[in-house]
């Protein structure tokens, strides 16, 4: 891989990028010459997070962060899960349903439980399971997903927006962590499997006809979700096409050009700690 090559073709794309760091000269100076090979993918990330302004949150801090939305997660489903999902009466998931739901909802307790383990043996303190308000009423136990441990589809199209946001979030947050390599491949491998749930769900919900025209994956920002006023804030900016200041849409493929759906979908767009701070807000009391 020529380092060097994909350096020049950087600065052509944003010829400020070396402006933005302190070590300009040294970086260009000893490229060839005091950095090791083996150094340089390291010595690259820590160039991009000093010219664009990532990395700044403490690893304890975002493992405690990572940990609010897994307990959130997890007492979601382990709700749901009460009495054999017994409050969904007979419209409520079927026996392969139940085993993917009891599947997932057994990941979510297993991420709380690595994040805990994590944030001490990093030498911090993870924060207690918060009081939550799973109808996102801000506390007052009547907000917008009110019914959703009674309707079923509800229940999934909530499912569906927290996974969805638990991939952002990790995305997000994974620039914080690349001073610790074991914690970020942690956390990356936790977004994975938030991305298999996020798939999983959204196949379910289409196959039990509760909305025929959501897919695997996100097509612009639309969640598929009824309203969709309800969960804009989680999907806004995954309308995004251009990546690395390329126009993915206007690139032409097999076929003729990509086009605005293909591109939105083919990345996740991340979501800063405090857009998804304030989107849970209202699950908290």
């Amino acid at each position: 891989m020529n380092f060097s090559s994909i350096l020049s073709e950087i600065e052509k794309l944003d010829p400020e990028v070396y402006e933005r760091t302190s070590e300009r000269r040294d970086v260009i100076k000893n490229w060839g010459r005091k950095v090791a090979l083996a150094a340089l993918p390291f010595a690259v990330g820590s160039l991009f997070q000093k010219a664009y302004g990532r990395g700044t949150a403490s690893i304890i801090d975002v493992l405690n962060y990572a940990l609010t939305l897994e307990y959130l997660e997890a007492k979601f489903y382990a709700t749901a899960a009460v009495g054999d999902y017994g409050g969904f009466g007979g419209n409520g998931p079927n026996t392969a349903a139940k085993a993917a739901l009891n599947t997932i909802a057994a990941h979510e307790v297993s991420h709380v439980a690595f994040l805990r383990k994590a944030i001490i043996g990093a030498g911090g303190t993870p924060i207690n399971e918060p009081v939550f308000d799973l109808t996102g009423g801000n506390g007052n136990n009547n907000g917008p997903f009110a019914a959703a441990f009674s309707n079923y589809s509800l229940f999934l199209a909530v499912a569906q927006t927290l996974e969805d946001t638990g991939v952002r979030a990790y995305k997000g947050a994974a620039p914080d962590l690349m001073s610790n390599n074991t914690v970020l491949t942690a956390a990356l491998n936790i977004h994975s499997v938030e991305a298999r749930h996020a798939s999983h769900i959204r196949q379910m919900r289409k196959n039990l006809g509760f909305a025929n025209d959501v897919k695997p994956w996100i097509t612009g920002n639309a969640s598929g979700v009824n309203p969709a006023s309800a969960v804009a804030a989680n999907y806004a900016g995954e309308e995004n096409t251009t990546q690395a200041m390329i126009d993915i849409a206007a690139i032409v493929g097999v076929g003729g050009t990509i086009g605005v759906n293909a591109a939105s979908e083919a990345f996740d767009e991340p979501l800063t700690m405090a857009a998804v701070l304030t989107i849970v807000d209202p699950f908290i009391v």
